[in-house]
């Protein structure tokens, strides 16, 4: 009601200069005229601005040059969503008068601003602006909006690509759809519908109930969209959800409930045998007395950001975060700090699965309308760069929130109803600058190999360059898994379970364009005598036996399993392909398996329990007449020789 109050501080001088002196000082001598004019200030008081409107008109229809009613009338106008009528209004009253009041000309430049007319809004800011002794309060909004402008009518000469594509009918339908969330394969699509609480209630605003809808994704299209139901869906309000990248853990926004600590709350909930339990309020020290909505989780599950307005943000609503300590409890929020917050509004935030771009919506940095879409890079750890406008015309003079982006980092998702009569969910490619890093995923099931049983098991990818642990997650009850894996580096993939042989695998992501997922089941290997783990994270130089850097991830793991299976006694096996001759292969294989073997034995594992051999190319898994089959060829093993 920012026009309203504006004018109600004016308008209460009027009246009561009337009162004191004489009705001179009103444009107006119609008594009549003027009597409308209060009663309108009345009800406009009481929020009743439809009938405001209309005693406004009739006092204008009773004098035609009444200014202070045709300066009344635009601005509720514009509180009343009547943003046409409120310009033409405001531009009747500096016609009437140029300097009769020249707050109108930032009142009028606001409207102007906000319907896309930038190069009149410009105009009359500025000239806003040639006046002295402005209201210092309203001043400094004034400036923002002059910047806003300058910004936009660069934006609107330098349009960005941008060809949304409505999902359909089996998505959105006649009521309103909003946040999508996205699961990492794709496959899974989540979001919030504003439905009527009953049919027939004509009051909108007092008929709407908001629920969760899903639809997956099959044979080339989105299936017809159904209720998530019970226990998420209830009679209140539970919306602006975000899923986890593998469909099975879910964050949404709840209000207004019996168990909250404040307005809105953040509340979690797992699915388990393709139902969801019963969601939990997260409680401290997320959830405040203040308000917390619009979360994101990171691809890991480690990292949560979300809306706020609790103390110690920089304005209105702020981004913050929180991460997953080893004890599986959330540490006290940190504010993402200048970089990204402003005195104004920061909501909507996503954090794509490559863990390093963050989306999100603001009123406060530079744009072309009531929120803007913005694109800030992680920097180090902690640090994040200046936001990046999305740009025109992804960004109008429509309020603009809740994009997600899919881990290929090609396609956003949003919603919007500018290109319809209600909010409907869209589609559009991202043009390149503002595309994430691009990240596959690895999908499958963990299962014993001797069983076929399902085991769910722990998840570790390891950034092989520096040695950081960047994922850490759980396969599920039922032995299903996915995890992201991000281009741009090569990992190793650790999967472990008490009383199991690990598991190791690669990902050289460092090079190539990897626009297809990795689908594999992982057995894992009961421990007992005889069986063996392929260590595919042990590097060597061609024909060297020098362990490369990047090994003692592996090697590290190695030592961590022993030490908790201090009874285990193992042989070191190396491996070669059938390049050279058998004796060059014997040996590269004896001195390579022998240099794993010292590496353990130096960081403290006892030399009795360890044994080393090469066995040259004599033991081949794959065909040697390949790339593929020679590179699986050449192999560092353990087996497992005796159980003390």
């Amino acid at each position: 009601m920012r026009f309203v109050l504006i004018f109600f501080f004016f308008g209460s001088i009027f009246v009561n200069n009337l009162t004191a002196q004489s009705q001179t000082q009103f444009s107006t001598k119609s008594k009549k005229a003027i009597l409308l004019y209060q009663e309108a200030m009345a009800q406009a008081n009481g929020y009743n601005l439809e009938k405001a409107i209309r005693l406004l008109e009739e006092a204008v229809k009773e004098d035609d040059k009444f200014i202070e009613a045709y300066l009344f009338l635009g601005e509720i106008y514009g509180d009343n969503h009547q943003d046409s009528l409120g310009i033409e209004t405001l531009r009747k009253t500096i016609q009437l008068n140029p300097t009769f009041f020249p707050p109108v000309y930032s009142n009028l430049a606001t409207l102007e601003f906000n319907n896309g007319l930038y190069a009149a809004a410009l105009e009359h800011i500025n000239t806003y602006f040639s006046f002295s002794n402005q209201n210092p309060k309203f001043k400094k909004d004034a400036e923002n909006l002059k910047k806003n402008c300058e910004f936009a009518i660069d934006a609107v000469k330098h349009p960005v690509p941008f060809k949304p594509k409505n999902l359909g009918t089996n998505i959105n339908t006649k009521y309103d759809q909003y946040w999508p969330s996205l699961s990492a394969d794709e496959q899974t699509l989540v979001f919030t519908v504003m439905l009527p609480i009953d049919s027939t209630n004509p009051n909108p605003y007092l008929n709407q109930q908001e629920d969760f809808y899903y639809s997956t994704f099959e044979d080339g299209q989105w299936t017809k969209a159904r209720p998530v139901g019970p226990p998420l869906n209830t009679y209140g309000n539970e919306g602006a959800q975000s899923i986890s990248a593998d469909g099975k853990f879910m964050v949404f926004t709840g209000c207004n409930r019996k168990d909250g600590y404040g307005s809105c709350d953040l509340y979690s909930s797992k699915k388990a045998n393709d139902r969801w339990t019963m969601p939990k309020n997260m409680g401290k020290p997320i959830n405040t007395r203040a308000k917390e909505t619009q979360p994101s989780l990171s691809a890991d599950g480690k990292t949560l950001y979300f809306s706020s307005t609790r103390p110690g943000g920089k304005g209105g609503l702020d981004i913050w975060k929180t991460t997953l300590a080893d004890n599986d409890t959330w540490t006290e929020p940190v504010n993402l700090g200048d970089s990204i917050n402003t005195l104004k509004d920061e909501q909507s935030p996503f954090i794509h699965p490559d863990n390093q771009s963050l989306y999100f919506s603001s009123n406060g940095w530079p744009g072309l309308g009531r929120a803007d879409l913005f694109l800030s890079r992680k920097i180090g750890d902690s640090q994040w760069s200046k936001p990046k406008n999305l740009g025109y015309p992804i960004n109008s003079h429509f309020d603009e929130q809740g994009l997600i982006v899919n881990a290929r980092g090609n396609t956003a998702y949003y919603s919007s109803n500018r290109l319809g009569q209600g909010r409907d969910i869209f589609t559009f490619d991202l043009y390149p600058e503002i595309r994430p890093i691009m990240v596959s995923y690895m999908k499958g099931k963990v299962y014993d190999a001797e069983t076929k049983l399902p085991l769910a098991a722990h998840f570790e990818l390891i950034d092989l360059s520096t040695a950081k642990n960047i994922m850490d997650a759980y396969s599920s009850d039922d032995g299903t898994f996915l995890i992201c894996i991000p281009s741009g580096k090569d990992y190793a993939l650790n999967v472990n379970k008490k009383n199991y042989l690990f598991y190791s695998d690669n990902f050289t992501m460092s090079v190539g364009n990897f626009t297809e997922p990795f689908l594999k089941d992982v057995p894992l290997n009961p421990i007992k005598i005889g069986e063996k783990v392929i260590m595919r994270n042990i590097f060597f130089d061609l024909d060297a036996y020098a362990l490369k850097p990047e090994s003692k991830v592996e090697l590290n793991k190695l030592i961590v399993f022993l030490k908790e299976n201090p009874t285990l006694q193992i042989e070191i096996g190396g491996h070669t392909d059938n390049t050279g001759s058998t004796e060059h292969n014997k040996k590269l294989s004896d001195d390579r398996s022998q240099s794993v073997e010292d590496y353990l034995t130096k960081n403290g594992i006892n030399p009795k329990l360890i044994t080393s051999k090469g066995y040259g190319e004599t033991q081949p898994i794959a065909p040697n007449n390949s790339d593929a089959g020679r590179a699986q060829n050449r192999r560092t093993e353990f087996k497992i020789i005796k159980v003390h």
